[in-house]
């Protein structure tokens, strides 16, 4: 059966039909997935069977597999740093009563994964294992979209500078970068306009949940412009939101979308296996 792409939403998404991950892709499969990808920045792939070599196979045929890094300052989102693999789950053992995973309850703000990283990776990769009875939906916001749809004076005042990504394992709360002690948090400076190293398209590169500071802005300002940058990036009209079934694998592009989870049941389980591929390099 020959691999089939369909759209999922005008802002983003597209199912990719036709394909079990579970055997080795052949270099015309592989081909037509990593175009899918480019084009529609959030595929796709339903009703898999995958256990953890399963999907490590397929993200290693795709590229490098990213690095997991933890802040200097020891905190961490749970789970073992001695896998590629990211638990992304409210699940507690059993015995200690400590989460076995990472980011496990309710709903988490819009962002890029490891922006904060000097070079980010390149993609996303989450399988769903155990799901509640509702909830938990994934929302991708087009950056390239959201790039398009700034205001040309904006745009103009805007290029060329870069922004503070920070991260400190929070899920709905922006650090007060003014009034907190950041040295052992993960952070990068990046630009605030990204090209994508394959598409060649310009993208916006901010977040509610990390985007902290924009180079050159008075305090006051940098709020006003962020805030403004949120909103746009955060259109409804860019966004597609993925409503999760067993088996469903989802792989975005970290340059050119943002994501955000969507609140759930806290007293039911939730569990995705998440892996992510290096990046290019440097952002520009």
């Amino acid at each position: 059966m020959a691999i089939k792409v369909e759209k999922l939403s005008d802002a983003c998404g597209a199912e990719i039909k036709g394909v079990n991950l579970r055997q080795k892709l052949s270099d015309a499969d592989k081909e037509a997935i990593e175009d899918a990808f480019h084009e529609n920045v959030v595929v796709v792939f339903r009703d898999q069977d995958l256990d953890d070599e399963d999907q490590l196979a397929f993200a290693n045929q795709l590229g490098g597999l990213g690095e997991r890094r933890q802040s200097p300052n020891g905190h961490t989102p749970g789970g073992s740093y001695d896998t590629p693999f990211m638990l992304v789950t409210n699940i507690k053992d059993e015995k200690t009563g400590e989460p076995v995973g990472a980011f496990g309850d309710g709903e988490m703000w819009f962002h890029h994964d490891t922006s904060y990283y000097p070079n980010p990776h390149k993609a996303t990769l989450l399988y769903s294992v155990t799901l509640p009875s509702w909830g938990g939906q994934t929302c991708f916001a087009n950056m390239y979209k959201a790039y398009e749809n700034l205001p040309e004076e904006l745009k103009n005042g805007l290029d060329g500078r870069k922004v503070l990504q920070i991260h400190d394992y929070k899920r709905r709360e922006r650090i007060d970068i003014y009034n907190t002690d950041t040295s052992g948090m993960l952070q990068c400076e990046q630009p605030l306009f990204v090209t994508h190293p394959v598409t060649g398209r310009k993208a916006l590169y901010i977040s509610r949940l990390m985007s902290a500071r924009i180079e050159g802005l008075a305090p006051q300002e940098n709020e006003d412009v962020l805030n403004q940058l949120f909103d746009i990036a955060e259109d409804p009209s860019i966004v597609f939101e993925h409503e999760w079934r067993l088996g469903d694998l989802v792989m975005w592009d970290n340059y050119a979308s943002i994501h955000k989870r969507k609140d759930f049941p806290r007293d039911q389980p939730r569990l995705m296996r998440r892996l992510t591929l290096a990046g290019y390099g440097p952002l520009n």
